[in-house]
């Protein structure tokens, strides 16, 4: 018997289409390229977006927490917070017991701002679930969790590290 790497090329299934980082790649750009159409109908940069996402609910957070909550680099980042900051949405506050470390929060302004792409992220991720039903939407979501957490994403903000 022939193993799966011993078979014809064409009756091999291609490897990205069975390797899960692959797979979440894949399925991350179809879903947020659907709802970035509508971030920048808005008239905000998808990384405004995340940074003001990250920050939406939050205490304040530092550039290199916001930077791994939104998936962004750090300069990047600061960047942004730059341009945010300037538009009165976030603000930036001196480290707790750090100088080093600049911390930031979403003003109450910048939560009004996000607060109608909060709802519209929400009705998207309710479209996109739809198919799969509540039980297994909960699964996948529980799933990813657990493995963001099982490579270095389970520290909460507080106390993750720059």
């Amino acid at each position: 018997m022939k193993s799966a790497a011993q078979a014809p090329a064409e009756s091999r299934p291609l490897f990205a289409s069975d390797y899960l980082p692959a797979l979440l790649a894949q399925a991350s750009e179809l879903i947020s390229h659907e709802f970035h159409r509508v971030v920048l109908s808005k008239g905000f940069t998808v990384t405004e977006w995340r940074v003001l996402a990250s920050l939406s609910n939050a205490v304040a957070l530092s550039i290199g927490q916001i930077a791994r909550l939104s998936v962004t680099t750090q300069p990047t980042v600061t960047r942004v917070i730059d341009k945010l900051e300037a538009r009165g949405d976030v603000r930036r506050l001196a480290g707790q017991g750090d100088r080093r470390i600049t911390m930031v929060e979403i003003t109450p302004a910048g939560r009004e701002v996000v607060a109608e792409l909060i709802d519209l992220a929400r009705q998207n991720e309710q479209r996109v679930l739809l198919p799969f039903g509540q039980k297994r939407s909960a699964e996948l979501k529980a799933a990813l969790q657990q493995i963001i957490a099982l490579h270095g994403g389970d520290q909460p903000p507080a106390q993750a590290r720059d």
